[in-house]
């Protein structure tokens, strides 16, 4: 039996990126690239305070999916399945947000790109360690190659990495958690559902949001300008909401390790984004690096996993 099940395993043909799961993956990305300079936008003249953008996007994403899930009398997650949301949460819902809030209150949008250009790699071994998708060497040779392309490509831009600071560390911090969440949130996709997913992570967290958000009203009562509240309110929709039914989408569909390195491309329209936006300086070398970063990211998303 074993002999029969292993010549069976020999002969299946080797896995590629699905076109599904990539395009779904790459408009997942292109929501999340306005991120972080909208995030900058927000809290960069004080008018907003860090924790009140980093939480209360969350809890306003959270009223949206508590409406989305009743109106579509979604089944309630089963058993480990909470803790597993647990996880997706802490990441994605309270650790990244709050995290890159912090950090970019005194990082420039480029800055923030260096760093969190590195997340796609930090996914895939989470992936690998999480779950049981094993990619050939090519696929982690080209990732390897891609994330250091997407760093030194961001680094130019936002003045180079230097001495770690603070926000650099939030920022690492910001790049594990979500690692984690995106890893956990892809599998967990697969059971129920791409956007129910996210929607009962950002229900799950919101007694925590709400908590924070209050904490930071009771210390600074928002006063932004119509373009901060406009970039918050891209956050809470659209970033914190609607761009993980496309990601979560896309992650599903797998596989999950290659899908997620379309995600080199988002330091490139995150630049291009803050260039438009904040008017950061855009380059030749920027263009040129950034297609050396699609370049590196399309070859690993079509290197085949076993």
């Amino acid at each position: 039996m074993k002999q029969d099940s292993s010549a069976t395993l020999q002969n299946l043909p080797p896995l590629s990126p699905s076109p599904a799961g990539l395009g779904w993956g790459l408009l997942g990305v292109a929501a999340f690239s306005f991120t972080v300079p909208f995030t900058r936008v927000a809290v960069e003249n004080g008018g907003m305070s860090p924790l009140f953008v980093g939480s209360a996007r969350a809890v306003v994403a959270a009223l949206l999916a508590a409406a989305a899930l009743a109106i579509t009398k979604q089944r309630l997650p089963r058993g480990r399945q909470w803790g597993r949301l647990a996880v997706v949460a802490g990441g994605v819902v309270v650790g990244f947000p709050v995290l890159t809030s912090f950090a970019l209150t005194t990082a420039p949008a480029g800055h923030g790109a260096v760093v969190i250009a590195l997340l796609p790699a930090v996914t895939a071994v989470t992936t690998v360690l999480r779950g049981r998708e094993r990619p050939p060497m090519p696929f982690w040779a080209m990732a390897t190659v891609g994330a250091f392309a997407a760093v030194g490509f961001a680094a130019a831009q936002g003045g180079g990495l230097g001495g770690l600071h603070w926000p650099d560390l939030l920022l690492f911090g910001a790049v594990a958690t979500a690692a984690i969440g995106y890893a956990e949130g892809g599998m967990l996709a697969r059971e129920l559902g791409s956007w129910q997913t996210v929607s009962w992570a950002l229900v799950l967290a919101a007694p925590v949001t709400t908590a924070l958000t209050g904490v930071s009203l009771t210390r600074h009562v928002p006063n932004g300008t119509a373009t901060e509240w406009a970039a918050f309110g891209y956050l809470a929709v659209v970033s914190m909401f609607l761009g993980f039914f496309a990601w979560y989408r896309g992650l599903a569909i797998g596989p999950m390790v290659q899908v997620s390195q379309v995600q080199l491309v988002q330091p490139v329209l995150s630049l291009c984004w803050a260039a438009l936006f904040l008017r950061e300086q855009l380059t030749w070398p920027t263009v040129l690096g950034g297609i050396a970063v699609i370049a590196c990211a399309g070859t690993a998303v079509r290197a085949r996993s076993r």
